[in-house]
């Protein structure tokens, strides 16, 4: 469906062309989305930065989402998360696995910048159970935006229902019935490393609209 994360960036930019110059803040889940937030934060004259949320593991397969944690430590957890084995002495050991690695993220990426008062668009590769989206959008309408965007080129229509109530305006570019993974909606889509994003946060700031 897409070449690859940079396609698809510039895509879902032409829909969201009606922000341009109005100095929206761009904000990518690390990691993957970073590359994809840099390409629209410069088609719409925006600012870079990211919104740090993990998943919950499923304890049966890592890659399935149980939920989800924000970087406050709020937490969502999904109605199915008690039949994948995820029961609340889980959640609390995964929570607290995945606020440590949210806590080293902070720790080596750009200070953050203040979303309050700003067009917030909130950027990710695809949904596959919204779970990341959902705390991510939860902790940006916490910082009071003066509108709150969901982007992303892919999901599956449940994810998408789950998501609407929480953004003032979603976008999403393609919503197949037919959904397993969000890779397989792009012929290249290589892993992200910790420091590529690093590099391409402090390219924004150092170079914002080059």
């Amino acid at each position: 469906m897409f070449a690859d994360r940079e396609e698809a960036a510039r895509l879902l930019a032409k829909k969201l062309m009606h922000y341009r110059g109005r100095h929206p803040l761009i904000l990518a889940i690390p990691r993957g989305a970073v590359p994809m937030g840099r390409i629209i934060a410069l088609e719409l004259q925006g600012d870079l930065d990211v919104v740090l949320v993990r998943k919950l593991r499923s304890p049966y397969s890592p890659e399935f989402a149980v939920g989800s944690v924000d970087e406050s430590g709020w937490c969502y957890v999904a109605d199915y998360a008690a039949a994948e084995g995820a029961g609340p002495e889980y959640i609390e050991r995964e929570k607290a696995a995945q606020l440590e690695v949210i806590a080293k993220r902070r720790a080596g990426y750009m200070p953050p910048i203040d979303p309050e008062g700003r067009i917030a668009i909130v950027i990710d590769d695809g949904l596959a159970t919204g779970s990341t989206m959902i705390s991510a959008l939860h902790a940006l309408r916490s910082r009071n935006p003066s509108k709150l965007v969901c982007a992303v080129p892919v999901s599956p229509p449940d994810a998408l229902e789950k998501i609407r109530p929480l953004a003032d305006e979603t976008v999403c570019l393609e919503v197949p019935e037919y959904f397993q993974a969000v890779g397989q909606f792009y012929r290249d889509f290589p892993q992200v490393e910790d420091q590529e994003v690093v590099k391409t946060l402090r390219d924004a700031r150092e170079k914002p609209l080059s």
